[in-house]
């Protein structure tokens, strides 16, 4: 990595003082209450904003009331953790690999995800979160290292162009060999056909109590590395000097990105690219400081994801368009842009 490049994407953000951070991060903060209370309020039958207020603290058994409560909560508090989850999972896989076109779905972690509980719903006749999480979790690890091991073969280190290709291969296997499996046993797919294009509407409040803990404790693995992490970013020798281990915090960040990518992925199904962009805005707003990337991240991927959702929702109404399909019309042109710039350089 030459040191211009490195410059270059570890010049300051726009918010060059912690104060300026946290004004920013207050704002952010602002407009993702303001998304969830319009995912809550915005669908087939728009709700208005008081009657939604009302039935989250003094609920009654009116018919708005009950549609709230037990289709747009659970669907809006799902987006917030799986936003949280594949946004920070995108994160921590762009800060460890210094990859600036890493995300768990370009990457092949969520295809891995997929496939795994596609297997297991067509071989093994799994048919509930709480089955679908473990083979989730075991397909997210297979592909990361599959990718990771297929990047490094040759000479040289797994450089961002080499595992964007492998991971963009990978997943485009597993994803035909999901797909081949749908059509041998239509029937036993059937009810995943939503889940595969990525949405939020095929689970009720019990996923979310599954995926829950898992994200959480991504979440909690992933604000322990972080600082590590901006030792890291500066190449593996000069970070060993610092006194950082190299082979934990690798270790560490798998484990985190596959409970993120893995839980996210179990719950509603492989949706792209929100891991390639959030971080990518973060970091243009607080620079190269892992910590606060990873604050800004937690807050602004779930922006997305509802937005996203609220956007399907409105479009093709009465009836409504995925979320991982929104995500993927906003996702690729960002992901080109990047592909398409001079240098793309680590981290």
């Amino acid at each position: 990595m030459s040191t211009a490049a490195s410059g270059a994407e570890r010049r300051p953000g726009l918010a060059e003082t912690n104060a300026g951070r946290m004004s920013w991060l207050l704002v952010a903060l602002g407009l993702l209450v303001l998304v969830l209370l319009a995912s809550i309020a915005v669908g087939s039958k728009d709700i208005p904003l008081p009657t939604v207020i009302e039935a989250l603290f003094a609920y009654n058994d009116s018919d708005d009331h009950a549609i709230i409560m037990a289709l747009r909560l659970p669907r809006t508090v799902l987006g917030l953790l799986v936003g949280m989850a594949l946004g920070l999972a995108g994160a921590l896989i762009q800060a460890l690999t210094r990859n600036p076109l890493a995300d768990p779905g370009i990457l092949g972690v969520n295809a891995g995800a997929a496939f795994a509980v596609s297997v297991g719903v067509g071989l093994f006749g799994i048919s509930t979160i709480h089955q679908y999480i473990w083979f989730a979790f075991l397909g997210a690890i297979a592909a990361t290292v599959l990718v990771y091991a297929i990047g490094s073969v040759g000479r040289g280190a797994a450089t961002p162009i080499r595992l964007t290709l492998a991971g963009i291969a990978i997943g485009a296997v597993l994803g035909g060999i999901t797909s081949g499996l749908a059509l041998l046993a239509p029937e036993t797919f059937d009810r995943m056909r939503f889940w595969n294009a990525g949405s939020l509407a095929v689970a009720g409040m019990d996923t979310v109590y599954v995926i829950a803990p898992f994200i959480l404790f991504g979440i909690g693995l992933a604000a322990v590395v972080a600082r590590p992490l901006n030792a890291v970013a500066l190449g593996d020798d000069l970070a060993a000097a610092l006194g950082a281990n190299i082979a934990r915090i690798r270790a560490v960040v798998i484990v985190a990105v596959t409970l993120l990518a893995g839980a996210a992925t179990a719950a509603a199904g492989p949706i792209g690219f929100v891991g390639l962009m959030v971080p990518h805005v973060a970091r243009w707003i607080v620079g190269p400081d892992q910590r606060w990337i990873t604050a800004y991240t937690i807050v602004l991927a779930p922006i997305l994801v509802l937005s996203a959702d609220i956007i399907g929702r409105i479009v093709m109404r009465p009836g409504e368009l995925q979320v991982g399909i929104v995500t993927a019309f906003i996702g690729a042109p960002v992901l080109i842009l990047l592909a398409r710039r001079r240098k793309v350089s680590g981290l």
